[in-house]
């Protein structure tokens, strides 16, 4: 699906009530922006190379995507540029971020902004106190980064060596222990691994509202004792005995479709339909999730406080809001995460061109992933990961 430029640059001019954008345009051309972007997918590699070609050509503007292993890389490049008294010129202009990395920006001052009510796209955001474009795992945004993609936890299972997957978390351990040496789950300190614990804290919590504060002593060993308890009782059936684990969502993958298990998990519900038609998954892979919903999500985009190109890194954060780019974002043949778009503020135009993208049969529709759990407060994944490794970790 093609972009309709011309569309996209006149939506960006056409509002009255933003007469600075004039002038961020101006200043933002001729800019490079380095986006500083986990680089383990290279669906999302291709995608942030596309905006670039995109926003060279609406408003050169040009991307330079800095791959990462890990968005912490980013953070303390700016901690340490901070240290140093650069506070004007930074390398990072543009880092896509979440939960305990954004949290640690914001605590410390590292955030250029509030800038997203200036984005004439952000008007097509749900920003009500509470929505998901508005808090980032239970933090408030407060304008200091814009949305761009939804994200939610799923589970795939090949249909073809299984009658049905577990129902739910609880249902994991009777599966396992019938299915020995068919789960396994990506190691904690991946964020994909630290995911799968959160979903299993959020099903055996005893108060599962206490997760949305920061754990004390009291509150952490009270919501986790079933955790570990069930967790505990899990692991000696999962692959290899539990002693060793796979690195990430990809390795998991491999080893789903070289056949070693059943049962992968991703933090897109597109990524299955996108890997087997890449001949990375068997043809059978589903998609589910379980009873009582899953975690999930919004991507943000953030600038540093001394960001080089702080109007470019603006322009670029408006880019990914337009309806047309969100659209193509969806296609499930570009990449397939979700529109973090109020379908309540589209015109019938823009609904209609989401409503014709493609689709496939491991494809979920939104209806099939049922209720959206909210992200606990950042330390709550901080300390699992270091619980896990401590207990766990060889």
């Amino acid at each position: 699906m093609r972009i309709r430029l011309i569309a996209a640059l006149l939506s960006c001019l056409a509002s009255p009530a933003l007469a600075d954008w004039s002038d961020t345009l101006e200043a933002a051309r001729g800019q490079t922006v380095y986006w500083h972007a986990w680089g383990g997918d290279p669906r999302t590699n291709a995608f942030i190379d596309w905006v670039g070609a995109q926003t060279e050509a609406l408003y050169d503007v040009r991307v330079e995507q800095v791959k990462l292993s890990d968005t912490a890389e980013a953070v303390a490049r700016v901690v340490s540029e901070k240290a140093a008294g650069r506070d004007q010129g930074g390398a990072v202009d543009l880092i896509w971020i979440n939960g305990p990395n954004f949290l640690a920006m914001k605590q410390q001052g590292l955030m250029h902004g509030p800038f997203v009510a200036d984005l004439p796209h952000a008007g097509l955001l749900d920003l009500s106190p509470g929505a998901p474009a508005a808090v980032d795992f239970t933090v408030p945004v407060e304008g200091m980064e814009s949305p761009w993609r939804l994200a939610k936890f799923v589970f795939a299972w090949d249909s073809a060596r299984m009658e049905a997957p577990p129902a739910t978390m609880a249902d994991f351990l009777p599966w396992a222990e019938a299915h020995p040496g068919r789960l396994t789950h990506p190691d904690p300190a991946n964020f994909m691994g630290a995911s799968f614990l959160k979903q299993a804290l959020l099903a055996f919590a005893p108060d599962p509202a206490a997760l949305q504060a920061p754990p004390t002593e009291a509150s952490y060993a009270a919501a986790t004792a079933p955790l570990w308890d069930w967790y505990e009782a899990l692991r000696p059936h999962l692959w290899r005995g539990g002693e060793s684990f796979p690195e990430n969502e990809s390795a998991q993958a491999q080893l789903m479709n070289d056949g070693e298990v059943d049962i992968a998990m991703f933090f897109d519900p597109a990524a299955p339909a996108a890997l087997i038609a890449q001949g990375l998954l068997p043809d059978t892979a589903r998609v589910f999730v379980p009873e009582g919903g899953s975690l999930g999500n919004v991507s943000f985009v953030a600038i540093p406080y001394n960001a080089a190109h702080a109007a470019g890194a603006m322009v670029v954060a408006n880019f990914l809001l337009a309806p047309e780019t969100q659209a193509h974002m969806q296609d499930i043949e570009v990449l397939g995460s979700y529109s973090v778009l109020d379908p309540a503020r589209l015109t019938p135009d823009a609904l209609a061109a989401f409503e014709a993208l493609p689709t496939a049969p491991a494809l979920p529709r939104l209806e099939d992933l049922g209720a959206t759990l909210p992200e606990p407060h950042p330390d709550w994944m901080t300390r699992l990961a270091a619980d896990w490794a401590a207990r766990y970790a060889r």
